[in-house]
């Protein structure tokens, strides 16, 4: 009777047969068997799986980290979804001289990674707005009658309540932070401002306010949190992801034994407004001081704080140097530079028997001023009378004593102390007048070029505003332009210029200076770097309570992204098992007497089994 046999060096218990006698045996293979394979071939399938989608999810995440901004700002355009229960959400009041205005913040929850900030962005309504609200006039107003305080600031509160979901106004923090105008107050007067505000919000408002949330912040802490906003936007506290980011050694202020680290460059920021002029950045080197006297006055402009979560990790410790410098602003400058023109003016003929400036026929001639426009001054009831003669360079000129710059090494406007920046290395944006300066009227905001600028200034000033007006009238300028900027841009483009390189002593062949409105499409106040700052440990409470949670919880509860290499190191154990179990059956196989194969065909021959015995 024909049979075909087929054996592999495979364990014993793979080997089958076919027979033509009855049903052929399948594999002649129990189930047992059939189990084995099939786990095998189903632990190797997800093991294969899980490391393709590990691979895919982390190989992808490098390259999208760099677009991880430019992401931020698509979907940063989009309503804030408020049934989302992971959102949080956080309210800065900003109480300035002329008005307050409130900003109500969003975050989805931290992602776990203690060396990441919380992903803040301002919320948005249904119609995709900005949640934003402004009153007038100034907190400062109340300074005799504190008690009205309250109602004063309470529909921005009513406003922010709104917007908030009502399930997450206890855990909502509320910061009050006043500038300027209250600045200036006499310091009872700020106390009691803001022990009104301390009184009576927390029985009106469920939102998180201690007395620590309600304070008057200095022109410094201003600086701070506005550079902080601006690199958070820029994603420059975010690590490193390739060699073609620019980076820069730090050493870690009270570290400064240790080894320097390398981490991204952070953006400085120059801001001119109407009244003054600031900038901020970063000192990433230990700095030495010409004298003691230096060295006292530079501990009032440098900050240095923490950024990171845990105060222990010194990684995040930033050095940034603020200085504020009051009246350097556009409009004061203009105004210090008329009052000089004006008692000059009067001296001059007082003692030459002149009448320069008395009378329209005899007008002062300011090289600050488009060619043949006329402009008046003001002062203790007499008038003085001025033409433009739009000369650029004299305008650069006559106002270069207005810095007040001392021959003292490392020294800025006012003699005051400015650490070395390392231009090479370095990246700055201008806003507000620098913006304005070049891109209103001359049309060449964002990347500056100090040539290219120049020579764009000096053909405005030297035009003659007659042919300035028709262009204005033309639209040909920016359309919130109005005919102040064009009186006064020829004046204010030459101050922004020596502002810049004589007072900051930015070489003219800078190149990394970009003027802006906006950076990445949205104003960046400097509350969105207060609330950062302000939630910095939030982060590290988080992932504290993950940990707790994770360590109570069933092990079905654990997120598979954040414990792949776990997953990862079980079905390795389970693939070992099994070929550790597959090689043993394949060790007993091969001690199994070879007659056992030989008795089983001898009864199958129908011999009896005594006789087999008796051969063996």
């Amino acid at each position: 009777m024909g049979r075909i046999g087929i054996s592999c060096l495979f364990p014993a218990s793979w080997h089958f047969s076919i027979s033509p006698v009855g049903c052929p045996r399948i594999l002649n293979t129990n189930l047992r068997q059939i189990i084995v394979i099939s786990v095998l071939a189903a632990a190797v399938s997800l093991l294969y799986f899980s490391v393709v989608i590990i691979r895919n999810k982390y190989g992808r995440l490098s390259r999208d980290k760099k677009f991880h901004r430019y992401l931020a700002r698509v979907t940063d355009i989009e309503a804030t979804d408020t049934n989302n229960p992971n959102v949080n959400y956080g309210i800065v009041v900003d109480c300035g001289s002329s008005g307050s205005r409130i900003f109500v913040y969003c975050w989805p929850r931290h992602n776990g990674n203690p060396h990441d900030l919380l992903d803040i962005r301002q919320m948005r309504d249904k119609n995709r707005k900005p949640v934003v609200m402004k009153i007038k006039p100034g907190i400062s107003e109340f300074a005799t009658s504190p008690e009205k305080v309250s109602d004063y600031i309470s529909p921005l509160l009513n406003f922010a309540a709104e917007h908030v979901p009502r399930a997450k106004h206890k855990e909502t923090p509320l910061y009050i932070l006043c500038t300027a105008g209250m600045r200036i107050l006499p310091e009872s007067q700020q106390k009691a401002i803001l022990e009104d505000l301390l009184t009576d919000i927390p029985v009106h408002f469920d939102f998180l306010f201690s007395d620590s949330h309600a304070e008057v912040i200095s022109g410094k802490q201003e600086g701070v949190y506005a550079w902080i906003g601006i690199n958070f936007v820029l994603g420059r506290f975010e690590h490193i992801e390739d060699d073609e980011e620019a980076v820069v050694e730090v050493n870690i202020p009270g570290s400064e034994s240790r080894e320097a680290i390398l981490r991204k460059r952070t953006a400085g920021i120059l801001d001119m407004g109407g009244v003054s002029t600031q900038i901020a950045y970063e000192v990433p080197k230990t700095v030495s001081f010409a004298s003691s006297q230096q060295e006292e006055v530079a501990k009032n402009l440098l900050a240095e704080f923490n950024l990171g979560c845990d105060v222990h990790q010194t990684e995040h410790v930033y050095r940034v140097y603020v200085a504020t410098f009051l009246g350097f602003g556009g409009n004061a400058a203009r105004q210090r530079y008329e009052d000089r023109i004006f008692a000059s003016t009067v001296q001059k003929n007082r003692l030459l028997g002149k009448q320069t400036g008395l009378a329209p026929d005899t007008p002062y001639l300011d090289p600050c001023l488009p060619l043949d426009i006329k402009d008046e001054i003001q002062q203790n009831g007499r008038t003085m009378y001025l033409r433009g003669t739009g000369d650029f360079d004299l305008c650069r000129e006559t106002i270069q004593p207005f810095m007040n710059k001392t021959n003292e090494t490392q020294t800025s406007l006012n003699g005051v102390y400015q650490p070395p920046i390392h231009f090479q290395n370095s990246e700055f944006y201008g806003f507000s007048e620098f913006y304005y300066c070049t891109e209103d009227v001359l049309r060449m905001g964002g990347d500056y070029n100090a040539a290219t600028f120049t020579k764009a200034a000096k053909d405005y000033c030297a035009t003659k505003w007659s042919i300035l007006r028709e262009r204005f009238d033309r639209g040909l300028y920016a359309s919130h332009a109005d005919l102040h900027r064009l009186k006064y841009q020829c004046f204010k483009s030459a101050w922004m210029f020596e502002v810049f390189h004589r007072g900051f002593s930015f070489p003219v062949n800078y190149k990394n200076l970009k003027t802006a409105l906006q950076v990445y499409d949205k104003e960046v106040q400097w509350t969105l770097g207060a609330i950062l700052y302000r939630t910095r440990f939030l982060p590290l409470r988080d992932i504290q309570q993950e940990t707790f949670r994770a360590s109570h919880a069933h092990w079905r509860g654990f997120s598979f992204v954040y414990n792949h290499y776990l997953f990862s190191g079980c079905f390795l154990v389970v693939v070992l098992s099994i070929l550790l179990y597959l090689l043993r059956l394949r060790r007993i196989h091969r001690r199994t007497p070879r007659s056992a194969s030989t008795a089983a065909l001898w009864l199958e021959e129908g011999l009896p089994s005594q006789k087999i015995a008796g051969a063996l």
